[in-house]
């Protein structure tokens, strides 16, 4: 075939093609409802920039469209014939890609995703279920508890308010669902003959919970592919979780097993997310008690090139505490978003305070600013306990610099301290509610305590979040499960840039 013969076989091809698309067109709109004028607005809007007598004559079959605008004018049917649940479409000039779910994966997310929009949290375990059922398994939602003792499943949408009975809610510390959680790893189980994976449920870095995945077939517990989607499901789910706990309280209450009071209300409101983590950096903290906070707090940044991050501990026990803390929080961010620096930021939280609440009244607080790429860390210490670096498991030092004033109880003499950390170096930032926390004898948590605590975890290889857990959980067990202050641990670990962090 020459050059000629295949050029006009193109163009008998592409007229067809075209004359297809334009009886298609004719028959969508019958089903459309649209009158000649309504098309061509639809059309319009969308970008197009023929004039409603070039469309009529296209309609009719009198003239020719470029395939620009016939895509567009098919498109403008198709929109209208969704509305109207038509099945007759108007076709395109090209092969268009699939607007359909054509394997299980794609099919379960699509489920959430489509499920998900508009809905209210409690419906969110029957749209986990329903992506389940186009992938293949069952699945069922627990969510942990903020005191990070125990997994409780979600209800169903006219249960979701009540708390799981003591029977259904699973230790995190002595069960396999736990086990998971803890260790942020899918593990199988083939208890009763009831094969199924508990996969930890994650939005980011933050654990949430476990997806209980049952299958029909024991041999999908190994099934490689059958992970790799559960975990997609996983992450989904808990960017969900954390969406919808924003605009609703049914799976708030699921994690609250104690009432807050107004308080702490104030406090874990202003809070980000317990963990967070980019690629050479994770972060982590607890504040305790998590339902009758005083005056502890802690707030981070994260970005490619920087980790900003405070640690605070507003002065008292009463309920000013909690607004001192809440004030000093804002104070922080605003000068943060700003772009102001360690300086600056120290400045406007310890004038804040001061304006706010007057004389006497002050925070004690670390403020810190890391860059990822070399691992330099420059600090402010302002009357606060002295963090640490942990180096190969081992404590190598405090931080002694950067010593000032409490915020609140003015500027004083300000300087900034530096130091260099080196990969996998762990940061340690806590609050005087740690160490000074008392069993019934009066003897002290204490430094060497806390010191021996972070080397007997960083020998046995826990992450940052489970470390925080257990760090405030053998504080409670020294103080007999009741702390008569605050205790915040702020941990965050620091690896060679371009690492991923687990």
């Amino acid at each position: 075939m020459n050059d000629e013969s295949a050029t006009q076989q193109g163009t008998e091809h592409g007229s067809d093609r075209s004359h297809e698309q334009q009886r298609s067109l004719v028959l969508a709109l019958k089903g459309a409802e649209l009158n000649l004028e309504e098309l061509w607005m639809s059309y319009f809007t969308m970008g197009g920039d023929a004039g409603c007598l070039e469309i009529d004559a296209y309609v009719h079959g009198l003239g020719e469209l470029p395939t620009r605008d016939r895509d567009i004018l098919a498109h403008a049917v198709n929109e209208r014939l969704d509305q109207l649940a038509w099945t007759k479409r108007a076709t395109y000039s090209r092969t268009i890609r699939d607007t359909e779910a054509s394997s299980a994966p794609l099919a379960g997310l699509v489920a959430l995703l489509d499920g998900a929009h508009n809905a209210a949290p409690e419906r969110l375990p029957a749209i986990a279920a329903a992506a389940g059922d186009a992938l293949g398994v069952r699945i069922a939602m627990y969510l942990v508890d903020y005191e990070e003792s125990y997994l409780h499943p979600i209800r169903s949408p006219s249960r979701v308010w009540e708390h799981a009975a003591p029977d259904e809610a699973l230790d995190v510390d002595t069960t396999l669902p736990g086990r998971a959680f803890r260790l942020v790893q899918t593990l199988p189980s083939h208890v009763a003959d009831r094969p199924r994976l508990w996969v930890p449920l994650l939005d980011g870095s933050e654990r949430l919970g476990v997806l209980d995945v049952q299958v029909d077939d024991p041999e999908d517990l190994y099934d490689p592919g059958l992970r790799v989607q559960c975990r997609w499901m996983s992450r989904l789910l808990g960017h969900l979780v954390t969406a919808m706990t924003g605009f609703g309280d049914a799976l708030d209450r699921v994690r609250l097993t104690t009432p807050r009071t107004p308080n702490a209300e104030l406090i874990w409101s202003m809070l980000p997310p317990l963990t967070g983590g980019v690629d050479n950096f994770v972060i982590s903290g607890v504040v305790e008690p998590r339902h009758d906070l005083n005056g502890d707090a802690f707030d981070y940044a994260l970005s490619d090139t920087t980790a900003q991050l405070i640690v605070l501990d507003a002065v008292g026990h009463d309920p000013a505490s909690g607004l001192i803390a809440a004030t000093a929080l804002a104070a922080y961010r605003s000068a943060r978003h700003a772009g102001h620096g360690l300086f600056e930021q120290a400045r406007v939280i310890d004038q804040t305070i001061a304006d706010q609440f007057g004389h006497g009244k002050f925070a004690t607080a670390v403020l810190a600013e890391l860059h990822m790429p070399t691992g330099r860390l420059r600090y402010i210490n302002a009357g606060h306990p002295e963090p640490m670096i942990m180096r190969g498991g081992r404590i190598v030092k405090p931080l002694t610099g950067g010593h000032r004033l409490p915020l609140g109880l003015g500027d004083g003499e300000l300087t900034v301290a530096e130091e260099v950390l080196q990969p996998e170096d762990w940061l340690i930032l806590y609050t005087d509610g740690i160490t000074e926390a008392r069993d019934s004898e009066g003897a002290f948590f204490g430094e060497e305590r806390l010191t021996d605590f972070l080397h007997r975890e960083a020998a046995a290889g826990y992450p940052p979040p489970e470390t925080a857990r257990r760090l405030i959980n053998a504080v409670l067990t020294h103080q007999h499960g009741t702390l008569q202050d605050d205790a915040t641990v702020l941990l965050a670990r620091w690896t060679s840039p371009g690492k991923l962090t687990p």
